[in-house]
């Protein structure tokens, strides 16, 4: 329905993409690569929002009409009706201004003409069909009212409003976890098979597109190097840079579990609850652990059963109701403070660097940060150039802002920040999960190096389990604010016992073993 015929693009001069070709059949079609490779500005090519100072050549057809020929009226009139697009982060794709029910039901009024009630009727259908049913959720809710999972339903629902031949779902379930991911792919898929729709599904993700694509095509530096069925090139990996992907996708850091230790942290008794005009909620409900020094900890769990919660606690950043904190013999009880020098020895990774750094400031500046807990040394600028080398990245880069970086050197300059005050213990919360599997094998072995010059402990918070059994040595696994299942990570990952840890297990993509 949809063919790129030798599409090339560059903007501002810069080459983004190189003579791509592609036939977008009825079905699933999955476009995998890294970050960088083209694969977001591909969609954007076809959905014609190319940014300005763009250059294009080749065509992209839809029923033998150049789309990049129409001038943005006849574009305006496609996109939704006959091209839909899921974007990856729903919670900046969705207006927070805005009801649910109004935004799906703008869709409806711009391209049907109907009158905001039979809008909003069409937008509750369109809900209901996407698992939002009436009355648990209103089109009077707002996003911020949703977890991801259901902005991400509603971002579907507004993207299929009208039908479109083409649905593009560019990284649709980056930032979920696994039991929401299978939910979120089982609705795209039945969603294909009940429209008739074609799907071009964008990931990084090889496993998902197993499940999913029946066909994939594989881009480096702005060319499709190979493609065909999903099974074919699968087993085939004709191309080395297929190869790479495969062999990065699979990637567990070398490095040797501790050596028996002491405790370094010790979670007793956990409880913090929130108020809600409903009633209250217990994120933590008595929650008990103990980290050693120099251990890898996974923390588990689906969205929203308490695992941020904790992680905050255990940072000082929200007080404990009930229960206690032990860090290195100091114990912080219920409704106390944390003091600095206690807080000091320990650091945190958040999943999105940019957006846990202030674009204004220097590097230097950023990384200097945490020395507010500690006092600026007198040789502050040194250890700066000396957590940047130690990082793989070089001490000219101090004097940058951070949008001249890559997701993945950002996520370098946020490890750095949380070495500069050699902390004993660091929080990383999704630290990973938005990297291509090439950068994220990357940072992982940088992970594994820095734990065994430094004797550090981690707390890795995530919802991948694939990259939970590269990097730690036990699991913890969550549900409803407490830990119902802990154990050695291969024991966890690979004989369940607990009834949430099996569902969690299942439900994780997989690429079928009899396809390498």
């Amino acid at each position: 329905m949809i063919r790129l015929e030798d599409l090339s693009l560059s903007i501002g001069g810069w080459p983004v993409l190189d003579r791509v070709s592609l036939d977008l059949q009825p079905g699933i079609t999955g476009l995998v690569g890294e970050s960088g490779s083209g694969k977001s500005m591909t969609a954007l090519a076809i959905m014609g929002l190319l940014p300005e100072r763009t250059v294009t050549s080749g065509k992209v057809l839809l029923d033998g009409m150049d789309l990049l020929a129409l001038p943005e009226r006849a574009m305006r009139a496609l996109r939704g009706k006959r091209i839909g697009m899921i974007f990856q982060e729903p919670m900046t794709a969705l207006n927070p201004l805005m009801t649910i029910g109004d935004q799906v039901a703008e869709v409806l009024r711009i391209h049907e003409g109907l009158d905001r009630r039979a809008a909003l009727a069409r937008a509750r259908e369109g809900l209901d069909r996407v698992g939002l049913p009436a009355p648990r959720f209103p089109l009077t809710l707002y996003p911020h009212e949703l977890s991801g999972g259901q902005r991400q339903r509603v971002a579907i629902a507004m993207a299929i409003a009208l039908r479109p031949d083409l649905l593009i779902a560019d990284e649709p379930t980056t930032a979920l976890d696994v039991t929401t991911q299978a939910r979120i792919l089982d609705l795209l898929r039945d969603l294909v098979r009940q429209d008739g729709m074609t799907l071009l599904l964008i990931t990084h993700d090889l496993a998902v597109v197993a499940g999913m694509a029946d066909r994939v095509a594989v881009m480096q530096a702005g060319r499709i190097v190979e493609s065909g069925p999903t099974e074919a090139v699968f087993r085939s990996r004709s191309h080395p840079y297929t190869r790479q992907l495969f062999t990065a996708s699979g990637h567990r850091p070398g490095r040797q579990p501790p050596p028996p230790a002491g405790p370094l942290l010790q979670v007793t008794g956990a409880v913090r609850e929130y108020r809600a005009a409903d009633g209250g909620l217990r994120a933590l409900d008595g929650v008990g652990l103990t980290i050693g020094r120099g251990e890898s900890v996974g923390l588990v769990g689906e969205s929203g059963c308490g695992k941020s919660t904790l992680a905050r606690a255990i940072l000082g950043l929200d007080p404990l109701q009930a229960g206690q904190i032990r860090l290195e013999g100091q114990s912080i009880g219920p409704g106390h403070r944390m003091p600095r020098d206690l807080r000091a020895r320990m650091q945190a990774v958040f999943q999105d660097p940019f957006g846990s750094f202030d674009p204004r400031w220097r590097v230097d500046r950023l990384l200097a940060e945490p020395f507010h807990l500690t006092g600026r040394p007198a040789d502050w600028r040194d250890r700066i150039g000396a957590a940047l080398a130690e990082v793989g990245l070089h001490p000219n880069n101090a004097r940058k802002f951070i949008h001249e970086f890559s997701g993945g050197q950002r996520q370098r300059l946020a490890i750095a920040r949380a070495l500069i005050i050699r902390p004993s213990l660091i929080v990383l919360d999704e630290a990973v999960s938005a990297l291509d599997v090439q950068v994220r094998a990357q940072v992982l072995d940088l992970l594994a190096r820095l734990q065994a010059d430094h004797g550090l402990a981690y707390l890795f918070i995530s919802h991948d389990l694939s990259v939970v059994r590269g990097i730690t040595d036990r699991i913890l696994v969550m549900q409803a604010g407490r830990i119902v299942e802990e154990g050695p990570t291969d024991r966890i990952i690979d004989a369940p016992r607990h009834d949430h840890t099996q569902a969690l297990v299942r439900a994780m993509p997989k690429i079928p073993a009899d396809w390498s």
